[in-house]
């Protein structure tokens, strides 16, 4: 039995700007025979179609073949959060071997458009690894704009202060350990609860964006006792408007 041969890059495309694409990634799209494109169902479609903008407008006449799949939805009931993600993870693995396999019987070369950098809070990297045990699989990933630096060039402000140091975290560490007690400014990523509202307000700033560098970017900062009913507000009428959101902040501390 032959061993079905595949090449995968995972090309980060940034925060759904087209000319976010390095000329990197635009080479890799123009070049692969294939790009898989997931759907995540009702109200997020419009993520998949973003995607299908990118490859219109980046992609020359004679490009790939381009495949729009389901994407499954992660089983909650499991209560270890790990497990419930892992399972996950195996079921779009196979989803995705499905696809290449069946649009490519005899091989080739596949591309993933990844949103922002694959290394970032990002799993396509961890769920294209597993394809290793179904085929000869060579992997190659191509870095892309991060919602980081969206969010701090929406804001016109650094990342850091001078000479230190910076967390990258998620809502739910946030919520469930509070503020680092090394860190001077946080970003905090993959939050859909606010968890910012865990946090004594005072003395804190805090620069939030959603839908970062997209046309309907939305941004707001200011001191975090000031801005943070507005924030909650206006996010909850941007995913009612929307169907989805996307959104990322910087906290820092203004005194020690």
């Amino acid at each position: 039995m032959t061993m079905h041969q595949f090449a995968l890059s995972l090309v980060g495309i940034g925060t759904g700007n087209p000319k976010h694409l390095t000329l990197q990634a635009v080479e890799a799209l123009n070049t692969v025979d294939l790009i898989l494109i997931p759907n995540k169902g009702a109200g997020k479609d419009d993520l998949a179609a973003l995607r299908q903008a990118i490859c219109t407008e980046v992609i020359r006449s004679s490009g790939p073949q381009i495949v729009e799949f389901d994407l499954p939805t992660r089983d909650e009931a499991t209560h270890d959060y790990r497990k419930r993600v892992d399972d996950w993870h195996d079921t779009i693995a196979e989803i995705w071997w499905q696809n290449m396999v069946d649009a490519l019987p005899a091989g080739g070369t596949v591309g993933f458009l990844v949103w922002g950098d694959p290394s970032l809070y990002d799993s396509t990297m961890r769920i294209a690894d597993r394809l290793k045990s179904k085929g000869d699989i060579a992997l190659h990933v191509i870095p892309g704009i991060t919602s980081i630096q969206a969010l701090t060039a929406a804001h016109v402000e650094p990342l850091n202060q001078i000479n230190e140091a910076v967390t990258i975290t998620t809502g739910r560490q946030l919520r469930n350990h509070g503020w680092p007690a090394s860190a001077d400014t946080l970003i905090v990523m993959l939050d859909g609860q606010c968890s910012f509202e865990t946090l004594a307000p005072d003395q804190i700033d805090i620069w939030w964006t959603a839908y970062a560098g997209m046309e309907n970017e939305i941004s707001i900062s200011g001191k975090l006792r000031d801005v943070s009913t507005k924030i909650q507000q206006t996010r909850a009428a941007a995913r009612t408007e929307h169907g989805w959101l996307m959104d990322i902040y910087m906290l820092r501390r203004t005194a020690r």
